[in-house]
């Protein structure tokens, strides 16, 4: 049998764990909202070499998100809609694991 002081140090840190998880999680999301402006930033810019080191590095990393939304909505028109559902989805994703953060927080007292 384990003493109930036990068992709440385990709850506390069980909650403490998924919090600092969401945080860090929440925290991956913002960097890489960052990442997918820059890309449609460097988009506009008919001379970036994608090949370059720096440039290749932002299109490998947000490319696969955005082929992911392309599949789903192609280009119409030669307009490329897909950054757009893609800032929605990872806005709508951030604020909700920003609220499971917030309640792990505050659960945690």
């Amino acid at each position: 049998m384990m003493p109930a002081i036990y068992k709440e140090a385990i709850r506390y840190m069980g909650s403490s764990f998924v919090g600092m998880f969401a945080q860090a999680f929440a925290t991956f999301l913002n960097i890489y909202f960052v990442l997918l402006i820059n890309r449609i930033l460097l988009s506009w810019f008919p001379n970036v070499d994608w090949m370059r080191q720096r440039f290749a590095t932002v299109s490998q990393l947000t490319d696969p998100y955005l082929n992911l939304i392309r599949s789903i909505i192609p280009p119409l028109g030669g307009i490329d809609f897909s950054p757009i559902l893609g800032f929605l989805v990872l806005q709508v994703v951030s604020q909700g694991v920003n609220q499971v953060a917030a309640t792990m927080a505050y659960s945690a007292f």
